[in-house]
């Protein structure tokens, strides 16, 4: 359209249809060849210090953290899928891990709005709080991955 032509746009000119990206779903993605690594998903915690979680799929997923990490750094989360000929693609995303000595249970969440805290722990309502998961007016989700290791996520209120 000439400057200054004031015709209507068509509907590709629409914010939603034309200029706008997708919100990033992965920090890394990579394409890893591991033919001799059996199955076909994988999903693995990589922790510092080279630790490794597999959460589903086959042990032996060292070729393909190593493969992640020269993108990312650790720790993060990944999901594995086999693709042709022995090629897998890897997504990761970046995960916040903290240490969480003496704490039964899988799974803990957090709720802090002014002076109120909630706590539960698989479900069920504690008494207390936990000062590594506190943080003013956000939920905090924990989740253990590795004995005293838990990945944390936040999210305000």
């Amino acid at each position: 359209m000439p400057f200054g032509d004031d015709r209507p746009r068509g509907p590709w000119d629409i914010a939603g249809i034309h200029g706008l990206q997708r919100a990033r779903r992965w920090d890394a993605v990579v394409i890893v060849e591991a033919p001799s690594l059996e199955g076909e998903r994988a999903q693995f915690v990589a922790l510092r210090a080279g630790r490794l979680v597999v959460e589903d799929g086959p042990l032996g997923v060292d070729p393909l953290a190593r493969a992640v990490d020269a993108e990312l750094a650790r720790p993060y989360r990944a999901e594995a899928v086999r693709r042709e000929r022995g090629l897998w693609a890897v997504a990761a995303n970046a995960i916040d891990v903290v240490e969480l000595p003496g704490i039964a249970g899988e799974e803990i969440e957090l709720v802090a709005h002014g002076p109120d805290r909630v706590l539960t722990i698989d479900g069920e309502r504690s008494f207390g709080t936990i000062a590594a998961l506190e943080r003013p007016e956000h939920v905090v989700r924990a989740r253990r991955l590795d004995r005293d290791l838990w990945e944390r996520e936040t999210h305000p209120l």
